[in-house]
């Protein structure tokens, strides 16, 4: 994220957002807001995105798809896919306020609500986005240490059979987790991460290829499809619970939550969009990202989702690559969870970026002077030419805010539930309605007009969707709770 202040190349996330005339035949450093040159572009762009988008997610699609079935699964994947492009370039068309092409830029996507929407409506957005943000880092939390436990669990049944119990327990990883994103969270902005972006990006496709690759071999060596069309059967028993009619009917909404969340980038695609150099436009180069990115994951999601289940049908697992439904090659095992845990510590970043900035940001407008929060401290580096500037307070806050978020997660361990909770929460409002109507205000679209109705017909068809998908996610903690112990969680 490039809140920065003139002060001398370096960024800072808690400067102001004021425009500046372009200067006099332009600047070769600075672009028309008086801010260093963007370097963006349609390749760091989606990088981003495809680092934000295939998350955790796409190890929950098998799952999502034996709940839906043959038919309604993949619909339900292209549906999603198909909406998430179409209101991310609604979105995008809103990076400058006005005129698409040189209107006053918006930094952040609560900027872009308050110039098209302000008013009440940029405190809901705000609180959220940030919420939903703090859940998504929670989550991750959560696939990560699960990614760890499954490598020394892969490992104990290497060596001592697969009926071993190899019992685990996840909060040495969390903690260590924790321990890693505290370092990276010094990062200021996301112009410095760009190349943790692209080693995450890497990093995603490598672990989706592995889990896909061990689907296809699992359907080769089955010698059959399985599944059905309907989804999973009544009566299916499915850990130490058996499947009702109920709960088919909680888990199919459960479904919708984990796909949806598996798109679930456009809160910060303002924010992505705003490292985009120009010329040409940001909104057109943003544009091509999305839909090169949504492309890419939806062929992976398809292939992860559709193999998964075709391997496994029923007893597809909750994540695909720690399931053990796989027990070998264990080595492709590793190095696929390793992946994930990579890739998931890049993703924490991308998406807390926004939450860093806007707290810091709000700090100093509300303590100006002071140095706690303003002073940056120089340390030298042994052996490099350069010092590491240290801000205390973006050391203490972001510290204290990732130990938050393990201690939550130590606390409520469930993947697909948390998963399908926050697709159900941040899908509607971040990903469709604010886009929606900041862009009518935008183009200034007609009030009953054909147009303006399709909109407000596609918005109140995924509010309804996320409506019924958070009351399967919540019945699904609801049940977990029953046989769960606070931090004693062990696979």
């Amino acid at each position: 994220m490039t809140m920065s202040e003139s002060a001398g190349t370096r960024h800072q996330v808690f400067d102001v957002s004021v425009n500046m005339p372009s200067q006099t035949g332009g600047s070769k450093c600075y672009d028309d807001d008086g801010r260093l040159k963007r370097t963006g572009t349609v390749w760091t762009a989606s990088a981003h995105i495809i680092t934000a988008v295939i998350g955790s997610g796409v190890l929950s699609l098998a799952w999502a798809t034996a709940q839906l079935g043959w038919v309604a699964g993949p619909t339900m994947l292209f549906l999603f896919s198909f909406v998430t492009y179409y209101t991310s370039s609604l979105l995008a068309t809103c990076y400058r306020t006005g005129d698409p092409d040189t209107g006053k830029r918006n930094y952040t996507y609560m900027d872009a609500v308050r110039a098209n929407l302000g008013g009440f409506k940029v405190k809901v957005c705000g609180a959220i986005q940030y919420m939903n943000l703090f859940g998504v880092a929670i989550g991750y939390t959560i696939a990560a240490s699960i990614s760890l436990m499954a490598i020394e669990r892969s490992n104990c049944f290497h060596t001592k059979g697969d009926n071993s119990p190899c019992r685990v327990s996840s909060n040495p990883y969390m903690i260590a987790f924790g321990v890693v994103e505290i370092v990276f969270s010094q990062i200021p902005d996301f112009d410095q991460i760009s190349w943790l972006s692209m080693l995450a990006a890497v990093m995603s496709f490598t672990y989706s290829s592995i889990g896909l690759g061990l689907g296809v071999a699992k359907v080769a060596e089955n010698g059959k499809i399985r599944g059905s069309m309907t989804g999973i059967s009544i009566g299916t028993v499915t850990g130490t619970t058996r499947v009702t009619e109920t709960q088919k009917i909680w888990r199919s909404f459960q479904a919708l939550g984990a796909i949806a969340f598996a798109y679930s980038y456009s809160l910060i695609l303002i924010e992505i969009q705003d490292t985009i150099k120009s010329p040409p436009s940001e909104h057109k180069t943003m544009k091509k990202a999305t839909l090169l990115s949504v492309i890419v994951t939806t062929i992976f999601y398809m292939f992860c989702g559709c193999f998964g289940y075709a391997a496994f049908g029923d007893l597809s697992p909750g994540n695909l690559l720690t399931g053990f439904g796989f027990f070998n090659p264990y080595w492709l095992l590793d190095i696929a969870n390793a992946a994930i845990v990579i890739h998931l510590i890049g993703a924490y970043q991308v998406y807390c970026q926004p939450l860093f900035a806007f707290v810091e940001k709000t700090s100093s407008q509300y303590f100006p002077n002071s140095k706690f929060i303003a002073k940056e401290i120089s340390i030298p580096i042994p052996g490099f030419n350069r010092s590491l500037k240290l801000n205390l307070f973006r050391l203490v806050w972001r510290t204290i805010f990732v130990i938050i978020t393990t201690v939550i997660s130590m606390l409520m361990p469930f993947f697909n539930d948390v998963v399908g909770i926050l697709g159900a929460f941040g899908f509607w409002p971040l990903t469709v309605y604010f886009p929606v109507e900041m862009y009518i205000v935008q183009m200034r679209i007609p009030k009953w007009s054909p147009r303006w109705i399709c909109l407000q017909i596609l918005s109140m068809a995924c509010l309804i969707i996320s409506i019924a998908a958070g009351v399967g996610s919540f019945a699904g903690v609801v049940t977990d709770l029953k046989v769960y112990k606070p931090f004693k969680t062990s696979y």
